[in-house]
């Protein structure tokens, strides 16, 4: 037993490239663990530095200058981030104010709803049943209620940070463009001088990471425009917000469109009933989901990320489980660094 340990240290952990690169990642994952909440504006600012340098090598080729190709890419993002803040929060922002506040009365018409399916088939659905749905349905509506009351109160020092990091984020993006080089020459002279498994790691992990963040900030957007163009076509109400909800769900494999597919569905039901309407609406959702699922996704994501739907859940339950929401959103980037590492580790011939 000893002797197989032995064997299985030589060839697996004896290598110096071996050592550097699991410090470096019990280093990633002991920073992310303990100061994820201080280093967040930092994480932030090299995601989406990431996203626009795409776009800034794209302009490299019209514009031979980088400083400018970084000045105009800058520009774009900031005057993309205006026009959000600008015309499509504050809509986002009253639609979700009128569904609170509309609460109650949806509550009362889902009851009425409900006591016309209880007469019309009593054997399925019983009066009691009703009364503890609806009871239920109330009970979660007052905890929820106190509990936006209570974040509104206590958001102060939440609404201070928010102004911090809307001021430190775009900076930091800015040197992280246009100082690229620099900080990267700063990393690469702290790193030993023989590091092709970590460049074969990062090689990696950059083509299909940058692959998957491209991809999925694409489909989002294709996603959520067209349920807002559906739902508006059927005058659902809330449609807007609804439409958001359903292109942020792609961002959490399978699970996000469960999710999503009940507030859709209860609020078709409220407005509707069981009528055409209703009907139609399941079906454009369904087609909707269907489509991203086995159109989009596999025309976005076929050279991007090759993990198999198992590896995509357990990976999403797992660093779910860790991290919590932002463990769930970079579970399948997390997962394909994981594919990566263990494809890249350096491996020491066996003794003879």
């Amino acid at each position: 037993m000893i002797t197989l340990l032995k064997s299985w240290f030589h060839r697996y952990l004896s290598s110096p490239e071996a050592g550097v690169l699991l410090f470096l990642l019990i280093g990633f994952v002991f920073i992310v663990s303990t100061m994820a909440d201080m280093l967040a504006p930092l994480f932030a600012s090299l995601i989406i530095a990431f996203l626009l340098e795409a776009l800034i090598l794209q302009l490299n080729k019209i514009c031979r200058w980088r400083w400018l190709s970084v000045l105009i890419g800058y520009c774009l993002f900031i005057g993309g981030v205006a026009i959000l803040i600008i015309f499509l929060i504050p809509v986002l922002w009253a639609q979700a104010v009128n569904l609170i506040s509309g609460l109650p009365d949806m509550v009362g018409r889902g009851q009425l709803l409900l006591s016309h399916l209880q007469a019309s088939y009593p054997q399925i659905f019983t009066e009691a049943q009703i009364s503890s749905t609806v009871n239920q349905f109330r009970g979660s509506i007052a905890h929820y209620g106190q509990m936006i009351l209570s974040i509104s109160l206590a958001s102060i020092p939440t609404l201070i940070t928010l102004v911090i990091y809307l001021v430190l984020v775009p900076l930091l993006i800015y040197f992280f463009l246009m100082d690229k080089d620099k900080l990267l020459g700063w990393v690469r002279h702290y790193l030993p001088h023989h590091h092709g498994a970590l460049k074969k790691v990062w090689s990696e992990v950059h083509v299909q990471l940058g692959n998957y963040v491209k991809g999925k900030v694409l489909e989002i957007m294709i996603v959520t425009f067209v349920s807002y163009f559906m739902f508006a076509i059927i005058q659902l109400q809330y449609a807007f917000l609804l439409a958001v909800a359903v292109g942020v769900s792609v961002l959490i494999p399978y699970i996000g469109a469960l999710v999503v597919t009940i507030p859709v569905l209860i609020i078709g039901f409220v407005e509707w009933g069981w009528s055409s309407h209703f009907i139609w609406l399941i079906a454009i959702y369904t087609v909707i989901i269907t489509l991203d699922a086995n159109i989009l996704v596999p025309l976005l994501f076929s050279e991007a990320v090759s993990l198999h739907p198992v590896a995509i859940i357990v990976s999403v339950l797992f660093f779910g489980g860790i991290w919590g929401f932002w463990g769930i959103f970079f579970a399948i980037p997390l997962a394909s660094l994981v594919k990566a590492i263990i494809a890249s580790w350096p491996v020491m011939p066996l003794e003879q």
